[in-house]
């Protein structure tokens, strides 16, 4: 086998371990709703248990991405894929810290309907689901358009955690008998908006993959 086609080979593995990761993580999102419908503890516990394992699979992509660096001397293009499968693997990963900060706010809030607090707080969970769904889907495809659509997408989440905001403004003016339950819905609804914001990033890398150019500038 030739060194060109070895090289080909491992990108693809790279690119299918890393569509791996983003379906664990879209997992966790889609387990959250099914934590807070059902007030199931044991899911929330294994949401938090299960960002391990995007641990492991960031440090195992992080470690071929840069044995390609250092052995292969890739071309320009493949550079590129290289670079920006490193740092999407860092936005992934992010995003199941998120997760699973999501997951024990739920349990300290003894879950607590979300509802209670703000009923924009389920449709940012949706929202933020399918950000990641979409972003990792077009890192995948090499798929551009896909990519700017999700990111003009990210108007829809910072709209809902303003909604959030008012809406726990308000709930705790008329009861502050959780203020504390209060302040974590709010804190939720954060991480919720910063799911949203590491989706952009990875969305910004596929673009800098094909174009060489991050955030309309031009670096190789």
């Amino acid at each position: 086998m030739t060194t060109r086609k070895l090289y080909s080979e491992e990108l693809v593995q790279l690119s299918e371990s890393l569509e791996e990761m983003g379906n664990l993580v879209e997992a966790s999102l889609k387990n959250l709703f099914f934590s807070i419908e059902n007030k199931d503890m044991q899911l929330a516990e294994r949401i938090v248990a299960d960002d391990r394992n995007v641990n492991n699979l960031e440090r195992s992509i992080e470690a071929q991405c840069l044995m390609l660096i250092t052995t292969q001397q890739p071309i320009a293009q493949d550079l590129r894929t290289v670079s920006s499968i490193l740092k999407v693997v860092t936005d992934i990963e992010r995003i199941g810290n998120h997760a699973s900060d999501i997951a024990e706010l739920i349990q300290q809030m003894d879950h607590k309907q979300l509802e209670r607090y703000s009923g924009h707080l389920q449709p940012m969970i949706a929202a933020s689901r399918e950000m990641v769904h979409e972003a990792v889907s077009a890192f995948v495809a090499r798929d551009q358009k896909k990519a700017n659509d999700v990111i003009a997408s990210d108007d829809i989440i910072d709209k809902l955690f303003d909604k959030v905001k008012n809406d726990i403004v308000i709930h705790i003016k008329e009861d502050r008998s959780d203020a504390i339950e209060s302040l974590d819905a709010l804190m939720l609804a954060k991480y919720l908006e910063r799911i949203g914001d590491h989706a952009v990033n990875i969305c910004e890398w596929e673009i800098f993959r094909e174009t060489g150019t991050i955030q309309n500038t031009k670096v190789f």
